[in-house]
């Protein structure tokens, strides 16, 4: 199968002369269908800027960016806007949404501009809104809404399009923990059950759990990828290293979120599918 994401040896550089700056150096990432993939690093590590080319909206200096097998990276920019709406689904900090409408407008004009009749739009955002805990919400102004409503109905916005792609830029950074981390298990949940990839920046520890793959960004370059394994009770993503407990069973390591699911699972191993990641 394919990639949905193949990023070849991108840099993109700001200024010229003596003042240019190297924001992304020579980056390289492949993403498969129905992967989570998590982006984390210091500020001014070039988090931003490398989601901004993934997204069509920044060109690289150097290098290849394809989505499917489409090499955006190298389209003209008329063609780009039609990519990013179809094709891409955008999750920003602050929500974005728009003021003047209610939720359920909010979500269905973006499959109106891709082409949808305002009945079937409408419909498309009320299925998608019911599925994120939101019906009863529909008629509702932003200002209306919690943080963490405001970020379902940002998911919603990002997925109604069916893209291939969603980017998320620092998707909890406007919540508290505990909404914060909710609505990223449920962002992984729809990702996983639609197949959609999924690409997160944050400094967000905690979204390290729901993510199956994590890389570090610093000074422009990926500078370590940590190994995350599945706890198989909780379904849990646990980093290998600092896995709070893991146990020997049939030749095999596993690792586990917590001791609770540790124990659970060597009471009774047969009845958990093992899961890969």
């Amino acid at each position: 199968m394919q990639p949905v994401l193949q990023v070849a040896q991108v840099t993109r550089r700001f200024g010229s002369g003596p003042t240019t700056v190297t924001a992304i150096k020579n980056i390289s990432l492949t993403v498969a269908q129905g992967e989570v993939v998590l982006i984390m690093g210091p500020s001014g590590s070039g988090k931003t800027t490398l989601l901004s080319m993934l997204g069509g909206l920044l060109k690289p200096s150097s290098g290849q960016i394809r989505l499917g097998s489409d090499e955006i990276s190298a389209l003209d920019e008329g063609r780009l806007p039609d990519i990013r709406l179809r094709r891409i689904g955008f999750v920003f900090q602050d929500f974005n949404l728009l003021s003047a409408l209610p939720v359920l407008d909010n979500v269905a004009i973006v499959s109106q501009l891709a082409g949808l009749s305002r009945k079937a739009a409408r419909q498309r955002a009320r299925d998608l809104l019911e599925q994120l805990g939101l019906s009863h919400r529909l008629s509702f102004l932003p200002e209306k809404l919690s943080g963490g409503e405001k970020q379902r109905v940002a998911i919603a916005r990002a997925l109604i399009n069916q893209p291939d792609l969603i980017l998320a830029d620092e998707p909890t950074a406007n919540l508290d923990s505990h909404h914060g981390f909710e609505t990223m298990r449920l962002l992984r949940r729809i990702a996983k059950e639609q197949q959609r990839s999924v690409i997160i920046v944050s400094h967000d520890q905690r979204i390290k759990e729901i993510a199956d793959r994590v890389l570090w960004l610093e000074d422009g370059e990926f500078k370590d990828t940590v190994e995350l394994a599945v706890d198989p009770v909780c379904g849990m993503s646990v980093d290998r290293e600092t896995a709070p407990a893991r146990a020997d069973y049939n030749g095999q390591v596993f690792y586990f979120c917590a001791q609770g699911c540790k124990d659970e699972f060597l009471a009774t191993p047969e009845k958990f599918e093992i899961p890969e990641i």
